[in-house]
């Protein structure tokens, strides 16, 4: 019994104990909640979530760079940001790990035309492409016969490109959480003007969407949404950046306030203010949510005033300074360190995918882009080739994503209006007046193709057409027909001058008529030069109505030939350029004729042109070039020989440039030609030039030293030369210390 009692005892004191033992755990363990949730809060206090928040407004939003600039000063660590328009691409770059001052100096390097249109290269063009940027003053697009109008006048490509380069160090990041700092912007669906957030995809694409100022810039294709500026449903989107955790806000809003009547003058400021009512009436309520609120004085700057970028970056640095009180409080205990981030100036493209297209193949999308897959090239020939694309207008939307492998994926809007009519006009003491009427039709036929009727309504009727199938890096399939007529008094007869001499004088009254048709073939080289061949079916009449006693007529022939020629064109313009050269060859044999003159014998010519141009100085251009041509084989056609003189007409067949020398009145079986122009640009677009050009020309010179002896011609000219929206407008006065003589001439519009 002792033993039991003594057994039970020790079994009390042990439960004691066990009570005892899980007394003190729990009371422990309370202690200890109690304490980590304490240091919790502590800590939550000390190190609060801090949130960016930077409204939209175009231009002025660039003062967002100013505060980010002192916020980097300050050691302020930013662990939210959320932006609209403007801030949502300055935003997204200071997301992706860019500092203020690296932010400040990308916007410097920007080119201000570009970021407010569609600005493109002319070395990015194709020569379809080229020709009709250098032939047409008005285009008007048509779609189910009535005139339509695009959805703005930039698709913002140099904005994309130059974001896609920029963030091209984040390219695998698709969910902006995983950014350095959290992201977020704001864009507005047009079709339902609902907001929309995005917070994942590409970010160079949902900070394009967010900018997408309307009328100004087409609208984005995101996920089956069609997106806007969201600037036009929350321009400050202070909430959302409470919802994700931020206790502290700063905020950086550049829009602008009411205007009074005074400021009231145009119909764009009325529309504006009305456009603002809601806006303006939303953010008393979001200024409440901010902290610390900064409102850079930007009065006077517009949307569109990019060009003041320094004065308005500088406000904006201003307006942060007067909030360093409490910003100061905001400071780091730790020094905040981005990493350094690595800028590419060339990219491996690994696979290229492109979305399925109705309209246009796989090799012609390609061929525009002038890059293909497993291929190394600079960001440089990657932004020519996306504006080679752009460059064709057959795309409403070009946008494209790279992975971390470097797969290019592209998504491609086709352009849903395939007709246009466009307009020109043209003067010269050649061709005299003509008003141009275009009209284009894409898909005719098939994929890739275009056909385009000229159609020259003035003193001397003209027309050509052209229908292309272009097929990029193959071989791509065309035809040509054309119609030149002209009348003039020349001191050229188109007959060796036989006819002049016969009948003692020195002009003749000329009615020329060129009818020619080709089909033909053409392919890029190298990536560099067109080269070509086809075939040409030509009916040549040239008559004077004036001779008496004479047979009026000199030719009446149909003439069929075949030809190869090779091009390469890098001019920055063709008008008044300033960088770049050309080369321009060709080979055509005549085979067969109807043989008016009955004196036909097969024979070829060849002629090659090259030229380039560099600027000293900036406002001064110098242009050399080099021209040479010759018949090989019995020269039996006189009609077909090398023609000089004049300026200012569009060159066809042999005729050629020559200052100095009246229109057409130098010719020969063979011919060389050398010239300089200085130009300098007296003011915006306004030119003066000077040329010199010297030639030989005569029979077979180059089967002797003929061509290689001291020039026999020569000629030069003073000009003026304005770049108008018409086209080129130029006079020019030319004489010749052999002749003596001077001419005048005025031309103006671009040569067709």
């Amino acid at each position: 019994m002792k033993i039991n009692n003594i057994e039970i005892r020790v079994k009390k004191k042990e439960n004691k104990l066990l009570l005892k033992s899980y007394a003190f755990i729990f009371l422990f363990s309370f202690f200890f909640l109690l304490f980590s949730s304490s240091t919790n809060a502590q800590d939550s206090i000390k190190k609060p979530k801090i949130g960016l928040v930077l409204s939209g407004g175009g231009a002025k939003g660039l003062a967002h760079i100013g505060v980010l600039k002192v916020i980097d000063s300050l050691n302020i660590k930013i662990d939210y940001i959320g932006g609209t328009s403007m801030g949502a691409i300055i935003g997204g770059l200071y997301a992706s790990g860019y500092s203020g001052k690296e932010i400040e100096y990308a916007f410097s390097q920007m080119d201000v035309e570009k970021l407010i249109q569609d600005f493109v290269p002319r070395s990015s063009k194709g020569f379809n492409q080229k020709k009709n940027d250098e032939l047409y003053i008005l285009t008007l697009p048509f779609k189910n016969f009535k005139i339509s109008s695009p959805r703005g006048l930039s698709k913002g490509m140099y904005n994309f490109n130059t974001l896609s380069q920029l963030t091209y160090h984040v390219r695998d990041i698709k969910d902006f959480s995983k950014l350095p700092i959290p992201f977020f912007c704001v864009a507005t669906d047009i079709e339902t003007g609902d907001e929309v957030l995005l917070k994942k995809g590409t970010l160079s694409e949902a900070m394009i969407a967010s900018g997408a100022l309307p009328t100004l810039y087409n609208p984005v294709e995101l996920d089956g949404k069609l997106l806007v500026d969201g600037g036009v449903k929350n321009n400050y989107p202070v909430e959302e950046l409470r919802k994700l955790g931020a206790n502290i806000i700063i905020g950086v809003d550049v829009q602008e306030g009411l205007k009074d009547r005074l400021e009231l003058q145009s119909v764009t400021s009325v529309l504006m203010q009305i456009s603002n009512f809601n806006t303006i009436e939303k953010m008393h309520n979001k200024i409440l949510l901010t902290d610390v609120y900064i409102k850079p004085d930007i009065k006077g700057m517009s949307v569109l005033s990019f060009d003041k970028s320094e004065e308005i970056i500088k406000k904006g640095k201003e307006a942060a300074v007067n909030q360093t009180e409490k910003l100061v409080k905001l400071q780091s205990k730790n020094n905040i360190q981005k990493e350094k981030i690595e800028v590419n100036d060339s990219i491996t493209i690994k696979n290229l995918s492109i979305n399925s297209l109705n309209n246009y193949t796989r090799a012609y999308v390609l061929g525009k882009l002038n890059f293909k897959q497993n291929n190394k090239i600079t960001f440089k020939k990657f932004e020519k080739g996306i504006n080679g694309l752009n460059a064709t207008d057959n795309f409403g939307s070009i946008l494209y994503s790279f992975d971390d492998k470097n797969n290019l994926t592209f998504s491609l809007k086709e352009n849903q209006i395939n007709t246009f009519i466009k307009f020109g006009l043209h003067y010269d003491d050649l061709y005299k007046s003509a008003l141009l009427v275009n009209l284009t039709q894409k898909k005719l036929l098939s994929k890739n193709d275009v056909a385009s009727l000229d159609i020259a309504l003035g003193d001397n009727f003209r027309y050509n057409f052209d229908y292309y199938i272009d097929n990029g890096f193959y071989w791509s399939f065309g035809i040509n027909s054309r119609l030149n007529t002209f009348n003039k008094n020349i001191q050229n007869d188109f007959n060796d001058g036989t006819t002049l001499t016969n009948l003692d004088i020195n002009s003749i009254n000329i009615d020329f008529s060129d009818f020619s048709n080709q089909i033909f073939v053409e392919t890029i080289f190298s990536k560099l030069f067109l080269i070509g061949t086809g075939v040409e079916l030509k009916h040549l009449k040239i008559q004077s109505p004036t001779l008496q006693n004479v047979t009026p007529v000199f030719d009446k022939s149909d003439y069929f030939s075949v030809f190869g020629n090779i091009k390469y064109d890098s001019f920055d313009k063709k008008y008044f350029p300033k960088s770049g050269w050309y080369i321009n060859g060709e080979i055509k044999s005549y085979l067969f004729s109807s043989n008016f003159n009955n004196n036909f014998q097969r024979f070829s010519t060849l002629k090659g042109d090259i030229g380039i141009v560099k600027t000293f100085y900036k406002k001064i251009s110098v242009k050399l070039q080099s021209e040479l041509g010759s018949i090989i084989g019995e020269r039996t056609i006189p009609y077909f020989d090398f023609i000089l003189g004049g300026y200012g007409y569009n060159k066809i067949n042999n005729f050629q440039h020559f200052v100095g020398y009246d229109y057409l009145s130098l010719s020969g079986s063979s011919y060389i030609k050398g010239s300089v122009m200085f130009e300098y640009e007296l003011f915006n677009k306004n030119y003066l030039n000077f040329t010199a050009n010297y030639a030989n020309v005569g029979d077979r010179i180059f089967e002797s030293t003929d061509w290689f002896s001291h020039p026999k011609h020569s000629g030069y000219a003073f000009g003026y030369g304005y770049d108008s929206l018409i086209g080129p407008i130029e006079i020019k006065h030319s004489w010749s210390p052999e002749t003596r003589d001077h001419y005048t001439w005025f031309s103006i519009g671009y040569w067709f």
